[in-house]
């Protein structure tokens, strides 16, 4: 019964979901609303829509699995996911929103008149939705495996699924509706069991101590994988399985150092006893862990400052969060809604940092595993054991799925509005017809291929591989939109130049470092880590390239640069005085005329 809890509430996030999708679907009268639910939204709703979005299954579940294993240097996560929008709202907000785009490729097109600088826009579009969408979907299967024991499989299905639905049935505004709504179950599933857990905590009066951490009571740890793990201690474990490639049965005593342990181990921790970490994660003493710098990672004052610097600028970048930008009626609405967006995250991120550090102390065994990114499920049933700890480790699954749900929507609905543009187009239909196909085409495309990526990749923690995104977005988008919205002398030879370094050599570091795993030294902070350097080498290249080509300025560049930035009224007229200018071609693009 204990696993039927979590199920029943994955299934009422699942129907709710898809509800919301159908109700957008008897809204939706335009293509335009497929893609910018027709510019419509209030700020106070789609304040609440972006923040349903952005709070990912690396800010539900991530962001307290990282400071569990790291610490204090972590915080940065919360910090930067928050003040990534005050750069958003001073540099980008309004000036995107006034340029009459419906996404970061139309916006490329628009400022530079260049098919090429938006196809490329378009595939770093996708590369950037697919990698952020792959640890939805694991966070997924981590859900349903750890509160009911389903096969990993099955929660990215769930989530494919029910994102389908709302996605192909109404598009943008479908689901805007259902971001609001899974906005607050986020942070009611979240704020509920962490005011309990505080209150247990304090009538406990536990803390961590200063040493490493240990077992709070006897617990039984199953590896269902080959494991490599580090033993602080000299001390003697109860081990059932193969220890360094032979059979043990029973306490063994172990040394300081590596030790292999195989699939289907399982280690008995008594009360006390100092937790075996696996070698992927640092084995640092609780004293370390509450210090800044004192991760246990390679140059943690170079990887701290290019993590600020990736998740600030980054979000930026982020196709399905500039995506809602479009969705106001106007700027200063866009402004408004950036601010509550502020306000709302603020709020939030307290909460992922309660459990990290409840964690360390009730749920340490988490460490010997390597999946910390369990600790917010598993920890009220560690303090609260019986029917209390299973009912609030069942609203925070709800609140877990509402996370990956409203995320994969809205990078679902991002991803799927270029493939539809660049791919799934057919001539020979009707326009509106043609449009709304090809878009329910694109999003199943959008979904399918990070779902199949999700199934064999290795589980690398979600908030780093969400990380690793950002990295990607602010060596691209971040340049581009900097310059084209501020720097009238950006060619598209400049923007396609640094479009193509920062984005090849960033998306190289991701890469090797989600297949190759986190390397040592400084190459492997370095590539983990790659903002530091891949940033300003995209600025530094898109601008020298675009001082060397100064002949490929727009002659209108400054009548577009005052539309940018001019109250919305006037910008609209300086469209419809521009229309003879070249500007993107309008087929690709929605058109409100087109009613049912």
């Amino acid at each position: 019964m204990s696993a039927a809890l979590p199920i029943i509430a994955v299934v009422a996030v699942a129907v709710g979901t898809a509800l919301a999708g159908t109700f957008g679907l008897r809204r939706v009268r335009t293509t335009r609303d497929f893609y910018v639910a027709s510019r419509t939204v209030s700020p106070r709703w789609n304040a609440a829509a972006i923040g349903g979005e952005y709070l990912s299954a690396a800010s539900y579940l991530g962001i307290a699995g990282l400071i569990l294993a790291f610490g204090f240097d972590v915080l940065w996560y919360p910090v930067g996911y928050t003040a990534g929008y005050l750069v958003l709202l001073a540099v980008v907000a309004a000036p995107l929103r006034r340029s009459g785009a419906y996404t970061l490729p139309d916006f490329a097109e628009i400022r530079l008149g260049s098919a090429t600088v938006r196809r490329a826009a378009s595939v770093l579009v996708v590369l950037i939705g697919w990698l952020y969408l792959v640890p939805q979907l694991q966070g997924a299967g981590l859900a349903l495996t750890t509160q009911a024991g389903a096969p990993h499989w099955l929660g990215g299905l769930v989530v494919c699924a029910v994102v389908l639905v709302a996605v192909a049935a109404g598009g943008m505004r479908s689901i805007t509706f259902a971001q609001a709504l899974q906005f607050w179950v986020k942070l009611v599933a979240m704020l509920v069991p962490a005011l309990v857990l505080i209150a247990v905590w304090q009538h406990r009066d536990d803390g961590v101590g200063a040493g490493y951490p240990t077992a709070p009571s006897r617990t039984v740890v199953h590896l269902s994988a080959g494991t490599s793990v580090r033993v602080q201690v000299p001390e003697t474990l109860t081990v059932s399985g193969t220890l360094d490639t032979r059979r043990v049965d029973g306490p063994v005593a172990l040394t300081r150092g590596t030790h292999r342990l195989g699939a289907g181990t399982t280690v008995t921790l008594e009360r006390g006893d100092v937790v075996p970490v696996v070698t992927s994660l640092p084995a640092q003493r609780n004293a370390s862990w509450l210090q800044p710098l004192g991760s246990g990672r390679a140059h943690p004052l170079y990887a701290s400052l290019s993590l600020i610097l990736a998740i600030c600028l980054g979000t930026m970048g982020l196709p399905h969060v500039l995506v809602r930008f479009y969705t106001n009626p106007d700027g200063r609405d866009t402004r408004r809604t950036t601010l509550v967006v502020i306000v709302l995250l603020s709020a939030f991120y307290l909460l992922p940092t309660v459990f990290g550090a409840f964690g360390r102390h009730y749920v340490p065994d988490l460490l010997l595993t390597g999946d910390t990114d369990a600790t917010v499920l598993l920890l009220p049933q560690r303090m609260l054991p019986g029917w209390p700890g299973t009912i609030l480790g069942a609203v925070l699954t709800a609140g877990a799925f509402a996370a990956f749900l409203s995320t994969s929507s809205g990078l679902t609905v991002s991803v799927a509005g270029v493939l539809s543009q660049g791919v799934f187009r057919r001539r020979s239909e009707p326009f509106r017809a043609r449009r709304i196909r090809s878009f329910r085409l694109g999003a199943v495309a959008a979904i399918a291929v990070p779902y199949l990526l999700s199934l064999p990749t290795e589980h690398l923690g979600l908030a780093a591989v969400v990380g690793l995104a950002f990295a990607v977005a602010a060596a691209t988008f971040c340049p581009l939109l900097v310059l084209g919205i501020w720097w009238r002398r950006l060619t598209d030879a400049g923007a396609l130049a640094g479009l193509a370094s920062g984005g090849l050599l960033a998306t190289a570091a991701v890469l090797i470092t989600i297949v190759a795993g986190p390397q040592g030294g400084w190459s492997g902070a370095l590539l983990a880590q790659p903002a530091a350097w891949a940033v300003p080498l995209t600025f530094a290249v898109m601008g020298a390239v675009s001082l060397a080509t100064q002949t490929r300025v727009r002659a209108d560049v400054g009548r577009i640069l005052v539309r940018l930035h001019v109250p919305e009224t006037l910008a609209g007229e300086l469209r419809s005085l521009g229309r003879s200018s070249p500007e993107p071609d309008r087929s690709a693009q929605p058109d409100s005329r087109l009613t049912t």
